[in-house]
This record gives structure tokens, sequence and C-alpha cells, in this order.
């Protein structure tokens, strides 16, 4: 049973800030619980069924390592944010199609990207996800300003262009080494997107060099070499341009999903990995009862035939 504090949110985040004085905690949180971020609803596919969405996928992914998963809303206020922030284990900014600094997406990763950055200051370990789009949120956020350009990535499934740093790095540290090689020699890494950043211009920039390091790169179409990617150097903040994610939970035929048995390791160790790295954290909701509605048991996913997630959340 989770532990109980009170209900009062000023005085739970005091009380649980206060706790986090000295040295990390060892403990292992043995029921993790990740929040999912929801994105306004961009395709026509998408709009008639909600305003607002999480894809499946990403649900199934996360809860097929062993956690739960609450949806993160776009309407709350920011004391509403700040109390899920310190209820959950960590969050996955997904993939999709919103601008990246006047969306309501864009601007409360930025809530989480502040509350999870200050807390590790503090010695509270919080981590963070970013797939896709998320990545491009997390890289926006760390620079300050937009350096995404144009790319041909759209359905394309790619080897990774692996870094030494790598070799070293705490994602891909498990992999056994049939699936770490596997990596830079079959097509693993499923790309849906259209823009990116390139290695020069992330590699140039000081902000980006000194947060991240960069694990991976891949090359579009036309030559133009992108970072796919990369981790914190300090802080447990995880980003991919690919998606792992649709390599067990998508299935359409016109589209470049890697369905081998390597492909099928690589996305569940990376589930893994990042559900482990929430066991690190030990928030908890103030009560059973707050913890179970806002669990995302509490919302059917619909199916969409039309849409490349198949099932879909609607909010």
């Amino acid at each position: 049973m989770r532990r109980m504090v009170t209900p009062a949110a000023p005085l739970f985040l005091l009380s649980w800030c206060s706790s986090l004085a000295g040295p990390r905690r060892l403990e292992i949180n043995q029921r993790p619980i990740i929040g999912i971020l929801a994105q306004e609803s961009q395709d026509q596919d998408l709009i008639l069924q909600g305003k607002t969405y999480i894809a499946a996928p990403y649900v199934k992914y996360l809860e097929s390592a062993g956690c739960r998963v609450v949806p993160i809303r776009l309407n709350l206020t920011y004391e509403e944010y700040e109390r899920i922030f310190y209820s959950i284990n960590g969050i996955l900014l997904p993939g999709g199609a919103v601008d990246l600094q006047t969306s309501s997406f864009a601007k409360i990763a930025k809530i989480f990207y502040d509350l999870a950055s200050k807390a590790f200051d503090a010695g509270d370990y919080f981590p963070i996800w970013g797939t896709c789009l998320g990545l491009q949120i997390l890289i926006t956020l760390t620079a300050g300003k937009n350096l995404l350009i144009k790319t041909d990535t759209e359905n394309i499934a790619l080897p990774l262009n692996l870094t030494n740093a790598a070799t070293s790095s705490k994602m891909f540290q498990n992999f056994p080494p049939d699936v770490y090689k596997a990596l830079s020699a079959e097509p693993l890494a499923a790309n849906f997107h259209h823009f990116s950043i390139t290695v020069q211009t992330f590699l140039e920039n000081e902000k980006l060099s000194k947060f991240y390091s960069i694990l991976s790169s891949n090359t579009d179409r036309n030559g133009v070499q992108f970072v796919s990617t990369v981790e914190g150097i300090h802080y447990p903040f995880y980003c991919v341009q690919w998606h792992p994610e649709v390599i067990r939970f998508q299935w359409q035929l016109d589209m470049a999903f890697p369905h081998s048995p390597h492909a099928v390791q690589v996305s569940y160790l990376l589930a893994d990995f990042f559900v482990n790295e929430a066991r690190k954290n030990l928030h908890y909701f103030p009560t059973p009862e707050e913890e179970r509605a806002a669990l995302i048991y509490n919302y059917n996913p619909q199916y969409v035939p039309t849409s490349s997630y198949i099932q879909v959340y609607f909010f």
C-alpha cells in the first residue's frame, strides 16, 4: 500500500522537498507511475474524435516494462501540474505535430522540464523521456530557441550511427552485445518526422553540447546529418528522434515499422530502461483514491483504423 500524506498541496510539496535534503536516496520504487503528456489533435481523423489525445502505443510501451500510466491533460492550472509532478515518477513527451513554442503541449512540457531540473538540483531524481516531437521540445527548451531544420525523414527505418558516447551511455548500457551491434547494422530506428536538428548545429550550440551527449546520428534522404539519440550528461533526460514504441504496437503495411526480433528487443529494452529510471523516484499520490482517479484505466482507447496509431485515448 502506498504511504499516506496530507492532501493539502503546499504542505505536501514542502514536506516532500524538505525530505530530499542530503545524499540521493538509494531506495527503489516498486510501483512506478509515469505520466504521458496529451497534445492537441491535428489530423482530421483525430479532430473528429476529440480535441486532445494520447496515442495508445505509448501507454502500452510503458506498461509493458512494468509501470502504470497517468494521462496529463492540457487544461489544468500550474498548481495542478505541480501536484501531479510530485505524485508521479517520470514523464514521457510523445511524438506528434504541434508548435514547439506556442502550443499547450509545449507550454506544459516546459513546466515539467523546469520542475524536473530544479528538483534534480535539489536531490530529487525525476526522469524525462522525449520521443520525436518530445526530443524536439526538449532540445528547444534547453537551447532557448528553435534550431530545427526541415529534413526528408518521413516514413523511413534506419540503422543508428552510434557515437563513442553510446558505448558508455546509460540508455544502452544493459543492451546484450548482439542487440547493441544490431542497432548500427539493421534498420531498427523508425523515423516519422519532418524536422531535425543537425549534428553541426547541435555541436555549435554551447547550451546543448554541455547539457546532452549525442549517442547516435542519422542521415536523411538528402544527405543531411541529424541528431537521432541523446541523453542528459547530468540530468536524467533521454531523447530519441525515432519511434521505439511503433515496433511492437503499430502494424500498417505501408509504414516503416520494424518488426524483426532485434527490433522488438530494442523497443522493450528502452522501455525497461526508462521505467527503471522512474523507479529511482519516490514521489507518490497523497491518497490511494487520488491515485486511482488519475490512472489511464479511467479512460477507454478508441479504435481509429484510419490513423497510424490504431488506438487513441481522447480527452
